[in-house]
């Protein structure tokens, strides 16, 4: 994993703006109605360099294919893996939003939610279908040959998120369900970094978790769970190099209140376990900025780099840069300025066809990304 060894270097968390020709494509292959296979190969290679070139002009170093041939960031799964099955299991509403019913259902009123099929685990989970992922690596390795960045990341889902945000109908056990998934994600992980890409694990369980699957528990418990989620994705991990590979977590990418999120200190313990070489967190969410305190007193562990996310993925405002570099030098000024890289809150489009960002100002955000931490870097250097 490249490090900002002479200026600060930025990235993001992953997700962007689909293209409405992706969009079909991904729910007709959803829904199982006929598509042309050429056609959407075709289509998604042509995207997955578009959003290529678009990251390099915006000024990001570390890019993705923003997770284009993905329908959802977890859900994504009931392609490659077996023992999962297309449901009609209502979607878990985030407790926070059911604490304001009425403004709960007047985003859902008016089509600001999501829609997907939910996976559910009827049976042993496996690795079904590795064509798809060889296919992400594909097409992302033929970007990155025409364009000049830094290095490229792969968003991958964990094991704790999948167990936390599928039902499960097969194991009975909330142990032996993670081990399931844990040992048939281990080829994806694996695959990713054989690839030579680093490998982000996608980890909403450690943190939105708390007011999902673990609503009507007390944090006590959200955090023993934690720990063992991150056991299970350590495990997976047994033979990725730590150095590549880095851990995302958030609360929920969605503008509510929030007020039901665990505080990041409760959780750090957990996360500070990962064997990874960078955690990336949320640094501009309203309800979360504050937390960048904790670095005074949290020893950064040895090899591990802080992503710091200093743009809100949740709004249309474009942080001005000068604010994205007061972010990023705060974080520099605790953990070192060679072991920041600025990056996001959360993904611009974290489900296929919606995300709360205007494509257009999601890439003039990631340009006052890349403004800002130019200039954290000239008062860093």
């Amino acid at each position: 994993m490249k490090t900002s060894t002479d200026r600060i270097l930025t990235t993001h968390a992953g997700s962007l703006p689909r293209p409405q020709e992706v969009v079909d494509l991904l729910f007709a292959q959803e829904r199982g109605d006929p598509y042309d296979a050429d056609v959407f190969d075709e289509t998604m290679q042509a995207s997955v360099s578009h959003v290529a070139r678009l990251q390099a002009d915006a000024g990001i170093d570390v890019i993705s294919d923003g997770e284009t041939g993905k329908i959802s960031y977890a859900t994504y799964v009931r392609h490659r893996l077996g023992g999962f099955e297309p449901g009609n299991v209502p979607r878990a509403t985030p407790q926070d939003l059911d604490d304001y019913p009425e403004y709960r259902d007047r985003i859902a009123a008016a089509g600001i939610t999501p829609k997907y099929l939910r996976p559910i685990c009827t049976g042993p989970v496996t690795v079904k279908d590795s064509e798809p992922l060889e296919d992400d690596i594909r097409r992302l390795r033929a970007a990155c040959s025409e364009v000049d960045v830094e290095e490229a990341f792969m968003p991958s889902v964990s094991p704790g998120t999948v167990a936390v945000f599928q039902p499960d109908e097969y194991y009975g056990s909330y142990e032996a369900y993670l081990d399931g998934i844990a040992g048939a994600m281990r080829f994806e992980y694996e695959a990713i970094v054989e690839a030579g890409f680093v490998l982000q694990l996608d980890c909403p369980d450690l943190g939105m978790g708390r007011h999902i699957r673990f609503r009507d528990a007390d944090d006590d418990t959200f955090v023993r769970n934690a720990h063992v989620q991150v056991e299970a994705l350590n495990r997976a991990l047994e033979n990725v190099p730590p150095e590549r590979s880095r851990l995302h977590v958030c609360w929920g990418n969605y503008e509510g209140p929030h007020t039901r999120d665990i505080p990041l200190g409760k959780v750090l313990p957990a996360l500070l376990q990962a064997r990874v070489g960078a955690l990336m967190i949320e640094g501009a969410n309203p309800r979360h900025e504050h937390e960048w305190e904790l670095w005074k007193t949290t020893p950064l562990p040895d090899g591990m780099i802080l992503i710091p996310g200093v743009l809100d993925s949740t709004c249309n405002f474009v942080e001005h840069p000068e604010l994205v570099a007061q972010r990023l030098v705060r974080f520099a000024d605790m953990v070192g300025r060679e072991r920041v890289i600025a990056g996001t809150d959360c993904g611009f489009g974290t489900f296929a066809g919606f995300g709360a960002i205007h494509p257009s100002i999601c890439w003039e955000k990631l340009r006052s990304l890349a403004e800002g931490a130019r200039i954290a870097t000239r008062r860093l250097w």
